[in-house]
């Protein structure tokens, strides 16, 4: 266990600092920016990459909706599931402290004026409302977590895991940077918001609620879904 809980620590610090050091490097770094796709894929890379490096160590959840989204779809041990979702937290903070100094390093550089953090309203890039971050942040997880149970499924081509999850995060940043900076993920969400504008703190718990919601949500769908198509492999059989 000490082995998997220090694989998700390292797995989402690198999650945090990719992605999050994307939006807050090198977004809109002058003459070579990467813009929003950049940031986006920025994302994907970092699951990616961390699902083939401790995918085998820890399954890679990386994110406390995905974790509890598996527990959900019966694909995850419950007990274990609150040592995960705390090294999580963890290895998010130690992206985001990381991230800061370096960022810092920076004249001028001001973390409370932009952090890479999620919100909605006046936190919003696009500013979207309240409902609209709610309803993008269940929608998004819903369908990472479908992706994510899909993909590695016994059933699934086998070593292709990683690439349709990591491509499937880009696409949701795609969609919904706009809207919430996308989190789809409490841990990435916490470790920004500690140290970014301070309304950030106060609009986290929707990016508590609204992931997990939608995580636990495509778990049950997939756990039926699943059910459904075993019922039919045995009548086909007979």
């Amino acid at each position: 266990m000490s082995r998997k809980l220090t694989a998700e620590f390292l797995g989402t610090l690198w999650l945090v600092l990719g992605g999050c050091g994307a939006a807050v490097l090198a977004a809109a770094f002058p003459q070579v920016g990467i813009g929003l796709v950049g940031v986006s894929f920025a994302f994907g890379l970092t699951v990616l990459t961390m699902a083939y490096a401790i995918g085998h160590i820890s399954g890679c959840h990386l994110n406390p909706a995905v974790t509890l989204g598996l527990v959900a779809a019966g694909k995850f041990n419950a007990s274990e599931a609150p040592g995960y979702i705390a090294a999580q937290v963890a290895g998010a903070i130690a992206g985001a402290v990381i991230l800061l100094i370096i960022a810092s390093g920076k004249a001028g550089f001001d973390a409370a004026a932009g952090f890479a953090t999620n919100g909605y309203g006046s936190g919003s890039p696009g500013g979207y409302g309240f409902g609209s971050a709610l309803v993008t942040e269940v929608v998004m997880t819903f369908f990472f977590l479908l992706i994510i149970l899909g993909a590695t499924s016994e059933r699934a081509p086998k070593g292709f895991a990683p690439i349709a999850i990591g491509l499937g995060l880009t696409l949701i940043h795609l969609i919904s940077i706009p809207v919430t900076n996308t989190s789809v993920n409490p841990a990435r969400s916490t470790g920004v918001a500690l140290f970014g504008p301070g309304g950030a703190l106060t609009q986290l718990w929707l990016f508590w609620v609204a992931p997990i919601a939608g995580a636990v949500l495509a778990g049950i769908v997939h756990k039926w879904l699943g059910a459904e198509d075993s019922a039919t492999d045995r009548a086909a059989a007979r």
